[in-house]
């Protein structure tokens, strides 16, 4: 079959020829029909996180059709339309079993320290592949397994309840996915906080107040917009040293901040004015959880939760046009979300 691959950090990725991959008694193949390009790929391709082996298939955000199914598989059938979490574990230890199993002694992520989804096939656990309702394209399922998943367990992470004020730092593919579910899970107003009038406008389209960082310093003005008070909870979804600390800069009393953005810089905070005096916390949000998929799989089947717009360019499984949007995401282009798509 054919795959795209990191063979070293800091290297353009390469098409190869690899053998369909080997399935157990109580996994499945899956034939992979969108495989999203994330953030963290570029990371990866950079040498920023060690990997797990290489040479690699990148690609965690996987969405296909079942092609096969091993012998003590109950839960999928053949044929039948899947998305798949990203996080492979043992499933028997108290991590898995509590339904924390991104702590599992165990845990391999897919197109991170096993073979991932910019290949044909690829095979995981029966109780990785996640039903895909017709309604949902296979490209927006995709991206929900990583940019929706991840925004939706940081907004878990951070205690998110009815009548409380959100602001989300950085509008891209979890940025977006975060001010809809926020919606969704009661909050009365959310911030939308970028630098592309692009990305704002499309918050605003769906109920955000816009903040625009390249004019303004966002956290002053979020506070400015609250009329002193800061926000309940503040998501940072970039990854930036600034951006880390205006989030934090952003909250009022007992307020929260939950940081998803990977980022190589220290935060720096003042323990009383930032976190003693007004009770607040600084929450990491590390993936997502399996047992929160089938939740946000629904929303977006009943469009609660609108991923139409994610999706802002769909590409072949080609290692150059791969590497180009890889590219564009270190230079933090414009665009929201590209998927690789593999037609019938």
């Amino acid at each position: 079959m054919k795959a795209v691959r990191m063979i070293a950090p800091g290297q353009p990725l390469e098409l190869q020829q690899i053998p369909i991959p080997d399935v157990s008694e109580e996994d499945v193949l899956v034939r992979v029909r969108a495989a999203g390009i994330c953030h963290s790929d570029a990371h990866y391709r950079a040498g920023r996180s060690a990997m797990g082996r290489l040479p690699i298939t990148l690609g965690h955000e996987v969405a296909g059709e079942v092609e096969w199914v091993g012998p003590d598989v109950a839960n999928v059938r053949a044929g039948e339309r899947v998305c798949l979490h990203y996080n492979v574990s043992c499933g028997d230890c108290y991590y898995c079993k509590s339904g924390n199993e991104q702590f599992c002694a165990k845990v391999k992520m897919i197109g991170h320290h096993i073979d991932g989804g910019y290949a044909e096939y690829i095979a995981v656990p029966a109780r990785n592949a996640i039903p895909l309702p017709e309604e949902i394209s296979f490209a927006e399922g995709a991206t929900l397994m990583c940019a929706s998943a991840t925004a939706f367990h940081a907004l878990h992470k951070g205690r998110v309840k009815d009548g409380e004020t959100v602001a989300v730092f950085g509008v891209g593919g979890l940025g977006l996915s975060a001010i809809q579910l926020a919606k969704a899970l009661g909050a009365a107003e959310v911030y939308a906080i970028d630098i592309k009038a692009d990305k704002l406008k499309l918050a605003s389209q769906y109920g955000a107040i816009p903040v625009d960082a390249s004019r303004l310093d966002a956290a002053e003005e979020v506070r400015r917009l609250t009329k002193g008070k800061g926000v309940d909870v503040a998501l940072e979804m970039i990854g930036l040293e600034v951006t880390m600390k205006q989030t934090v800069a952003s909250l009022g009393a007992m307020g929260r901040a939950v940081i998803v953005g990977i980022c190589q810089s220290p935060l720096v905070v003042d323990p009383y004015r930032t976190l003693i005096g007004c009770e607040a916390e600084i929450i990491g949000a590390n993936d997502h959880l399996l047992h929160e998929l089938p939740l946000l799989i629904d929303m977006a089947r009943r469009k609660v939760l609108d991923t139409s717009q994610v999706v802002s360019q769909t590409i072949p499984l080609d290692a150059e046009t791969i590497d180009q949007r890889l590219d564009d995401l270190e230079n933090f282009t414009s665009d929201v979300r590209a998927v690789i798509v593999q037609p019938d």
